[in-house]
């Protein structure tokens, strides 16, 4: 250092001083990049979160370098509306996002998306995959939106005769729920998002301007499509069904989901249980699915290091809500459960996180905040979340006393401790509640509504829900 400053300007000296100091320590630069990374139905079901069923050593590198969330919640448990209210960083409500099929621009127009914030102040955005459900959702928040040449729907088949029976099949009848292919993982739409963003990084580095690449991944949602060496990954034999295959005692069963996105699948009863065989086997498909996706984000991830970009890069991960695996006697996600509600987020600022873990209860509408402070972007009145960067300097400092989720008529609230949820009609007659104790029955399999020493809690948490909802947040 010395010999260099010998050559430098009196009047640039202290500006080196810095700018070295800042390289060395590591420090992010005013306006770091933000690889943005989204995961279809990702249950929080991993080597991070504790559990041991799923091989994804790339998503749990990187929790050891960033900041997870253990008690992360969707604010609507159906991809395209969950999409659009963390994109927007405002809640559904009846008149907004709602469905899979929801497009942000059209449900709030007029609302600065999160990617079309960071390309007002000067980045480059990128969409690969599927980050918005809809892919021509809101573009103008895009420089470059891509998705692979053939996705014109989610099922990647390989094999001829599953191609064969999913174009033969009608609008409510698809091909098989699972498929097993041998051949690289670009055979599938994952390996592809994850190569094209790849190169995406290589030209990045060399532009003259921060970046905001979101890869959207689409597994593990159904089909449950990946190569055989993901499949090998798992014994059949020691693939276990959940012992909570039954609905909890008190629930009205009329609203719980009959999840028809599975019962669509060839060979899938169109009412009733599946069988252990079938269950076994979709929740087989649901890991090697993990794990190809898994492998995708580490090629990424890989890349970015290689590149030298990962000291003024922002890493971000969620899932954009959980997933039933008979559950319940449940699958996909569509209703009130902790399984749908509670989802998957890791956020990674170079400096500042070292694999630490924050209990908070937060929700999906806290990103945009979140991200947007840690760039240094002035924040849009519009955003009705809670900017993360509090719990990233401390884990442990207090943030949220609660959150809401909603699906159509069932609105629930969250504390660190308790999950209740109302179900209404359209007269505001209550049909129906639940309330779960967390701290000793985190499976949801007790149902404590009704019961006369938790009738005090349960008006507690309605009360405090009822003044927090927003308007009109039934349908």
């Amino acid at each position: 250092m010395t010999k260099l400053m010998k050559i430098v300007a009196p009047g640039l000296h202290m500006l080196l001083v810095a700018l070295l100091f800042s390289c060395q320590s590591g420090e992010l630069p005013e306006k770091p990049n933000v690889l943005f990374i989204a995961v279809d139905d990702l249950r929080p079901e991993l080597n991070c979160y504790g559990r041991n069923q799923i091989h994804s050593p790339n998503i749990d590198a990187l929790a050891a370098e960033g900041l997870l969330f253990q008690q992360a919640y969707c604010n609507i448990p159906v991809c395209g509306a969950s999409r659009a209210s963390l994109m927007t960083g405002i809640r559904p409500t009846i008149n907004r996002f709602i469905t899979y099929y929801t497009w942000a621009d059209k449900d709030a127009p007029g609302i600065t998306t999160l990617p079309g914030l960071f390309r007002e102040h000067g980045y480059h955005t990128i969409s690969n995959g599927k980050v918005f459900h809809n892919q021509f959702d809101s573009r103008e928040s895009w420089d470059e939106n891509w998705r692979p040449e053939m996705l014109t729907t989610w099922r990647d088949y390989q094999l001829p005769e599953n191609i064969t029976l999913d174009t033969l099949s009608s609008r409510d009848r698809r091909g098989p729920a699972w498929e097993c292919a041998d051949g690289p993982d670009s055979i599938y739409f994952d390996g592809q998002i994850a190569l094209k963003s790849v190169r995406d990084l290589e030209k990045l580095k060399a532009m003259d301007k921060p970046f905001f690449l979101a890869a959207g991944f689409l597994k593990p949602h159904l089909p449950f499509n990946a190569t055989k060496k993901y499949w090998d990954l798992y014994d059949p034999a020691e693939i276990s069904l959940p012992g909570n295959d039954t609905l909890p005692l008190g629930l009205p069963y009329h609203l719980i989901t009959n999840w028809g996105e599975l019962r669509a699948y060839d060979a899938i009863p169109a009412e009733g249980p599946v069988s252990d065989s079938a269950a076994r086997k979709l929740i087989h498909g649901y890991y090697a699915c993990v794990s190809s996706t898994d492998a995708a984000i580490g090629m990424i991830l890989d890349a970015l290091e290689e590149l030298e970009l990962e000291r003024s890069t922002i890493v971000i991960l969620w899932g954009d809500h959980g997933w039933n695996l008979n559950e319940h006697g449940l699958w996909c996600k569509h209703c009130n459960f902790n399984t749908s509600l509670r989802t998957t987020l890791m956020l990674k600022v170079p400096g500042k996180t070292k694999g630490r873990q924050a209990d908070a209860v937060v929700e999906f509408i806290d990103i945009y905040p979140t991200l947007a402070e840690l760039c240094n972007l002035p924040l849009p009145a519009h955003l009705e979340g809670k900017s993360l960067v509090p719990l990233v300097e401390d884990p442990d400092v207090p943030f949220k006393d609660f959150i809401i989720s909603k699906w159509y008529s069932g609105l629930t609230i969250q504390t660190r401790e308790f999950a209740y949820t109302e179900w209404f009609n359209r007269e505001d007659s209550l049909m129906g509640s639940m309330l779960y104790d967390h701290r000793t029955d985190r499976d949801e399999n007790f149902n404590l509504a009704g019961l006369p020493e938790y009738e005090n809690l349960a008006d507690s948490l309605s009360r405090v829900m009822h003044a927090n909802k927003g308007e009109d947040y039934y349908k």
